[in-house]
């Protein structure tokens, strides 16, 4: 049975602070109250380690082109040290400004892509070679995670409809579910999670195949860091962070509508769906506004599908999207 720690006055908001469901030992409590000390500097309006040191690097080589649809996000672009070293990607540390200090283990080519399920083209399949048969571009987007932080982000890769063309799933196929890397040898903070991992998401066919829907290889001009998801990451910026899955190494096309991780963990906090909407709060907070990295000085409203319910709405139609969440 989970514990719930009571922070201490100096711990980082409700609004800002990661899922409780990490609270499960003493050990995973320090940890967080590290990423609240940085937090609290940005909030102070000072400019933490992790926003000072270095920068990422590494070219992106594959060919792409840049959207003329998905060009301007509304806002300006996050600075890519930000983008670079404040994330959450729990198999390496709960502390959003250590996970990439923690990377560097981690092994990402080769790598391979398992496509199963109600697919014609079920096969594994090496990445690079993949990526080959598909079209690449640069898009912009606003990124928005359930903890109330958002970030805009000029992502690169293909757009995931092309991948589900390409596979050719059968007509059956309503879901696709994706699968993460378990490799705790590699991943530091993966022992203390045991049976819950791999991480695993999944989307409605049609929410898969929305031209929004990314296979995302690169951000910022350069390949995806570690920290971010690489070699491979979804991305769909309608939705909050965490239906992002990283490091994905199996795409399933299935009929029924499968777990996810978070729901399965926490059904009440995390819904299946989990469309940006500042009308259905966290239990623990307000979705009705939003701070963007670094600063947590100003808040701003949230927008309905994180702005984009031009392009999503419809798929919803009909649908309690406070009791559906």
């Amino acid at each position: 049975m989970n514990r719930i720690h009571l922070p201490a006055s100096w711990h980082l908001p409700d609004g800002a602070a990661t899922p409780e469901p990490i609270y499960v030992d003493r050990r995973r409590f320090l940890r967080g109250s590290l990423a609240a000390t940085g937090a609290s500097l940005i909030a102070l309006g000072t400019t933490p380690a992790w926003a000072r040191e270095g920068k990422p690097d590494g070219k992106y080589t594959r060919p792409f082109t840049k959207s003329g649809k998905y060009r301007d996000a509304g806002r300006p672009i996050s600075k890519e040290i930000h983008a670079t070293r404040f994330n959450n990607f729990y198999e390496f540390t709960t502390n959003k400004t250590e996970v990439w200090k923690l990377v560097d283990n981690f092994q990402i080519k080769p790598w391979q892509i398992e496509i199963g399920g109600l697919a014609k083209k079920s096969g594994k399949y090496d990445l690079d070679d993949l990526l080959k048969k598909l079209p690449q571009e640069e898009r912009v987007y606003r990124f928005r995670c359930v903890e109330t932080w958002a970030m805009t982000v000029p992502w690169i890769g293909v757009p995931f409809r092309k991948l589900v063309e390409w596979a050719e799933p059968s007509s059956k196929a309503k879901y696709v579910r994706f699968e993460t890397a378990w490799r705790p040898d590699e991943m530091p903070d993966m022992s203390g999670w045991g049976k819950n991992f791999p991480y695993f998401e999944a989307l409605r066919i049609d929410e898969a195949t929305n031209d929004l829907t990314m296979l995302t290889t690169g951000m910022y001009g350069k390949v995806l860091p570690k920290q971010n998801g690489a070699p491979c990451r979804i991305i769909t910026p309608w939705k909050y962070g965490y239906k992002s899955p990283k490091s994905i190494v199996r795409i399933e096309f299935v009929e029924k509508r499968p777990d996810t991780f978070w729901n399965l963990l926490q059904p009440r906090k995390y819904g299946f769906y989990s469309n940006v909407n500042p009308n259905v709060p966290h239990p623990r907070w307000s979705q009705a506004k939003e701070w963007r990295i670094p600063s947590e000085d100003k808040r701003y409203d949230t927008q309905m599908f994180n702005g984009y319910g031009e392009q999503v709405a419809a798929m919803y139609k009909g649908m309690d999207l406070v009791k559906n969440h």
